[in-house]
């Protein structure tokens, strides 16, 4: 949708009514449709090796969007698998930030183009193009013969191996999807592959008949700010908006600018129960200080805010009212909701909830929470921090 939100959204029904069902549908584009199975993947451990067994099963086709490809253990996984079904016959094409992914030796993207892989760099630097060079695809996307598909926060590094046993590791989640909404997750990996390579993947290979595979309605949509397209702030602010009852929130980069402030602050002030999962170990020490300076008015409000010590966070979750969920890339900061290229899957679904409730609160446990209190008496040197963080935050 081609919207810049210049105000708070006005909550007027709940998502359990059908016309959040209609709006969400209609305001992002793609509609929630049913029949599909929606299967949750805490952690490398987890989604790793789902992916790279989708792939190898592949038989017709593979499309794979990345932010992140790193050379490493992981890399060589997939670029292993990519090759050996591009060999095979199998129609690969690739889209690789060209930022993102520019610790991805060069000898490994001519492997891959030498197999046959369909290799696309996203944005590389030009001189026509300088002055967008912030405005990167962060999307995660795989999609196998047009059946089954992947999203999620993870890149393809040796960062997210494991299961967030330690300060090296990421702690993240993943959505495995199969049944009709694996079109629209398709038709969000040729949003950036047309506009890179100028060719249109279409036909049966990309887009075969999808019978129902499951109950659970759900629904990917993509979000290109630079393009008109806020979708992400959209499902944020309406979702938030929507809730009655609770809000679990999992972020790894959170720096709400004052709507997003205002939106939080009037659940609470609804009586929504409002928790938020931040990151402690972060690979962006200037988002977590920048995001810091905000919790002040969140825990005067009554929002309480739980910050992850076991691992990296890097999932981007919600949960609303135990019945709406979400997963994908897209981050509550101005670089996602403003610059950034993103992708999420929602679900309407009380057991996929349910399973997102259970990971929340396991996360909680590996957390220490924010008392206003304690905010209040950080050190000057923290405050410092914050506020420069902040500063150029607001700039962004």
């Amino acid at each position: 949708m081609q919207v810049t939100l210049a105000r708070t959204v006005e909550a007027l029904y709940g998502v359990e009514d059908a016309v959040f069902r209609r709006s969400i549908g209609a305001l992002l584009g793609p509609p929630l449709l049913p029949g599909n199975r929606v299967t949750l993947l805490v952690n490398g451990d987890s989604f790793y090796p789902s992916m790279l067994e989708a792939i190898r099963a592949a038989e017709r086709t593979i499309t794979l969007e990345t932010y992140m490809m790193w050379s490493g253990r992981i890399a060589d996984s997939f670029v292993e698998a990519l090759t050996d079904r591009a060999r095979a016959g199998v129609r690969v094409h690739v889209t690789l930030d060209w930022f993102g992914s520019r610790r991805l030796g060069e000898d490994v993207r001519v492997r891959m183009r030498a197999a046959g892989v369909e290799l696309a760099l996203y944005r590389p630097p030009t001189w026509g193009n300088l002055l967008r060079f912030d405005q990167r695809t962060h999307r995660r996307i795989l999609v196998v013969d047009g059946r089954v598909g992947f999203a999620g926060g993870m890149g393809i590094t040796d960062v997210w191996t494991g299961n967030a046993q330690g300060p090296g590791h990421w702690r993240d989640t993943a959505v495995r999807v199969e049944g009709p909404v694996v079109a629209q997750l398709q038709g969000a990996f040729l949003d950036n592959w047309v506009e890179t390579t100028g060719t249109l993947l279409h036909g049966d290979d990309y887009f075969p008949e999808l019978p129902p595979m499951g109950d659970v309605v759900a629904q990917a949509f993509w979000s290109s700010p630079h393009e008109g397209n806020y979708n992400a702030r959209v499902m944020y602010h309406l979702s938030i908006a929507s809730a009655k009852r609770s809000i679990r929130l999992a972020n790894a980069y959170f720096v709400p600018d004052r709507f997003m402030m205002r939106t939080l602050l009037d659940a609470r002030a609804r009586g929504v129960d409002v928790e938020l999962l931040v990151a402690g170990p972060t690979d962006i020490p200037l988002t977590r200080w920048a995001g810091r300076l905000r919790w002040g008015a969140l825990l005067a409000g009554g929002v309480r805010i739980f910050v992850y010590q076991a691992a990296v966070l890097h999932a981007k979750t919600m949960v609303i009212d135990d019945l709406w969920s979400t997963v994908g890339s897209a981050n509550v900061d101005r670089l996602s909701l403003r610059l950034l290229d993103e992708v999420n899957v929602n679900v309407l679904d009380s057991g996929v909830a349910a399973e997102h409730v259970a990971i929340f609160e396991a996360d909680k446990a590996r957390s220490v929470e924010v008392t206003l209190a304690a905010w209040h008496q950080r050190s000057w040197f923290s405050r410092m921090k914050d506020r420069f963080a902040g500063l150029l935050a607001s700039r962004m």
